[in-house]
């Protein structure tokens, strides 16, 4: 069994591909290419922590559709966008159709840390720190930073990693999962600055 980490797919959200530049022309090419790209890496029996902001827009038919299409045993660590998110009022409405429609095995509010090579990393959708050029929203909802390595997502483009922190979304590891045995190579190496990986467009991958 292997473990993956990822987050932000944002399913059936348009806006997100002006917003962080996606590579794809529309709504059904993107998620198209998520679900591909998430099943060519991960197996039935792997797990994957899903970091927040799985789906957006009409959530029954994304759920249904192509969350529940994604191979492996699911994992939720709600974000600001789910409906679920224990920061949105009647949250605790939502969290079956998580489960029954998208195929979420469970949805971890709060989540332990992780052992992850030789390290405990601490998981969380927002991360500790946001650079002055990104709104600052959900302060009360950001974990303190405690020095600790820190597995998040929420920021999207804006870095793979910063210090001790990795960002595990979809905009930075072009739409697939992130892998632990990665995660734990750039932990090993210490704190640093990632940018995202470059991002292969759906024609590129045709063509392969």
């Amino acid at each position: 069994m292997a473990r993956w980490y990822t987050s932000d797919h944002h399913f059936g959200h348009r806006n997100i591909i002006g917003y962080c530049d996606r590579p794809f022309a529309g709504t059904d090419e993107m998620n198209a290419a998520m679900v591909e790209r998430w099943n060519d890496l991960v197996g039935d029996d792997d797990e994957v922590w899903v970091i927040g902001d799985i789906a957006l827009r009409d959530l029954q038919t994304m759920l249904v559709e192509h969350v529940a299409r994604l191979r492996g045993r699911k994992i939720l660590v709600p974000g600001n966008h789910d409906r679920c998110w224990a920061g949105r009022g009647k949250h605790d409405r939502s969290r079956g159709v998580y489960l029954e429609l998208g195929g979420f095995e469970r949805i971890v509010d709060a989540p332990k840390p992780a052992r992850i090579g030789r390290k405990k990393v601490r998981i969380s959708h927002f991360p500790y720190l946001l650079d002055e050029s990104y709104d600052l929203k959900y302060l009360d909802h950001r974990p303190r930073d405690d020095g600790s390595w820190l597995l998040h997502g929420h920021i999207h483009e804006k870095w793979r990693q910063r210090g001790r922190q990795i960002n595990v979304g979809v905009d930075a590891w072009d739409f697939r999962p992130a892998p632990e045995d990665t995660i734990a190579h750039l932990i090993a190496h210490g704190p640093t600055d990632w940018d995202p990986m470059p991002h292969q467009t759906t024609s590129s991958l045709r063509q392969d």
